[in-house]
């Protein structure tokens, strides 16, 4: 396992890092290495995408005064009053938030080698700045379950706004969510969806036709 404070590395095989990764809900508040989180961050960045547009960036927030500015954003003093896991999550020393650019694709796929031979603009029934962007931070939680880093995905459902004012996210970019690193802490509340199970493989797979 990591120490969060030295940087030293105990490294997984792939299956294992899936398999132990799973979301921290209450952190130490121990700082992480520079270097490490730069490492994830250059992994999350190796990660497929369409037309190589690579068309999403990182907001970084590291230490408690920049931290603050997210959770500020995206919650309110109530609903930190009632949430039994706020308090671990937001000693989180490293905050990282995904944005895309969907500008960034349309031009993309308006460049000759991807554009339509009949001329007709690509309908884009899937947004792949959204894919992209989870391609991104599924590599980073990834990432950190090989260094024995915890972390955690938290969705986008309000603040978007208010967030990239107060960070200056230029216009346009769409905030996917946010990815809480650190040294976890123990104990790590369970969500309750976890109480759900895996779906198996012959619950989930259908081979040849539905």
């Amino acid at each position: 396992m990591t120490a969060a404070g030295n940087g030293s590395v105990r490294r997984v095989e792939f299956s294992e890092a899936v398999r132990r990764r799973h979301m921290t809900r209450n952190f130490s508040g121990a700082p992480l290495d520079p270097a490490v989180v730069d490492a994830l961050l250059s992994a999350a960045l190796a990660a497929p995408s369409a037309g190589n547009t690579q068309g999403r960036e990182f907001v970084v927030l590291e230490g408690p005064d920049e931290t603050a500015a997210y959770w500020d954003a995206t919650t309110d003093a109530a609903w930190r009053d009632q949430s039994r896991r706020f308090e671990g999550m937001s000693r989180a020393p490293v905050v990282v938030l995904t944005f895309s650019d969907p500008v960034a694709y349309v031009e993309r796929y308006r460049e000759p080698d991807k554009v339509r031979t009949d001329g007709v603009e690509v309908e884009w029934v899937v947004p792949y700045w959204h894919v992209d962007a989870a391609f991104a931070v599924m590599a980073l939680l990834l990432g950190a379950a090989d260094r024995g880093i915890g972390a955690a995905f938290l969705g986008n459902f309000r603040g978007e706004e208010a967030l990239k004012s107060a960070l200056g996210v230029p216009a346009g970019r769409r905030w996917l969510g946010a990815v809480l690193l650190g040294e976890p802490q123990q104990p790590d509340p369970a969500s309750s969806s976890a109480s759900r199970g895996r779906r198996t493989l012959v619950e989930a797979v259908h081979r040849g036709r539905w």
